[in-house]
């Protein structure tokens, strides 16, 4: 008989988790280790990753890998799979967490290079990873590809439209990866609504307690409340979940202002 804490053990899988050294990243990294998990850790600050690399080991035991990568450069996705591959020879979980939303003065301002920044690590950075690690994955022994959304691609605001265009483009690739790479491989997708990580520390006074107004659970959430939904995609919880656009967001999304 497979209990609850069965169908949540991960012992014996790698994971890789970009924008993992910090934020909702942060939080997916240490759960996956405390369910029994190896992990590579990757962003753009190799120290970040490699201190929380051996965070994980001191405090759980399981191997961890910290990794220099800038999703939206094709080059660093490639060389990141590679280092997983070499030091693990195995992914089993891949969770393209990585995202950027840069403010702007106004449309028109927006830069061509600002817009194909927000697209290369918003979406085809979590492509070249998904069609990588999806593809060695469908010809060995399956897994789980988590990608990480934002309620910004069905509710977008004028603020964030590169990014909610590329949100979008994420929750499509969902979709059609999870029938790509079917029936081997899980892909499903995270969809937050706000945090209180340490991107909120920009949010204005006014945001913050618009939070109250927009959110029906009244607040932002917490880091660590991302985890159940990571679990759940990660793990043979969900062996019967894929192309799912999850939404955790305190029911922001569609709520009326």
């Amino acid at each position: 008989m497979t209990t609850a804490s069965d169908a949540f053990d991960l012992t014996g899988k790698v994971a890789v988790v970009t924008g993992g050294s910090r934020g909702l990243g942060r939080e997916m990294v240490r759960a996956f280790a405390r369910h029994g998990a190896d992990l590579v850790i990757a962003s753009r600050k190799r120290e970040a990753c490699e201190a929380l690399a051996r965070e994980v080991e001191a405090e759980t035991g399981r191997a961890a890998l910290g990794v220099q990568c800038h999703v939206g450069h094709w080059s660093d996705c490639d060389a990141l799979v590679e280092r997983c591959y070499e030091r693990f020879g195995r992914v089993d979980v891949l969770v393209n967490n990585a995202g950027m939303s840069p403010l702007y003065p106004s449309l028109a301002e927006v830069s061509e290079e600002l817009f194909d920044k927000v697209m290369a690590v918003n979406l085809r950075g979590p492509f070249r990873l998904c069609a990588l690690v999806g593809t060695r994955m469908a010809e060995g022994a399956g897994g789980s590809i988590i990608n990480v959304s934002s309620i910004a691609a069905v509710q977008p605001t004028p603020l964030e439209v590169p990014y909610a265009a590329a949100k979008a483009g994420l929750n499509s690739l969902t979709v059609a990866l999870a029938r790509a790479f079917a029936p081997r491989v899980r892909v499903n997708c995270i969809m937050p609504g706000p945090f209180l990580t340490d991107i909120s520390k920009a949010w204005t006074p006014e945001m913050l307690r618009g939070l109250a107004r927009v959110v029906p659970l009244g607040r932002g959430g917490e880091a660590r409340e991302i985890v159940g939904a990571a679990l759940y995609l990660a793990s043979a919880a969900s062996s019967f979940t894929t192309g799912a656009v999850l939404k955790v967001d305190g029911g922001a999304a569609f709520a009326p202002a």
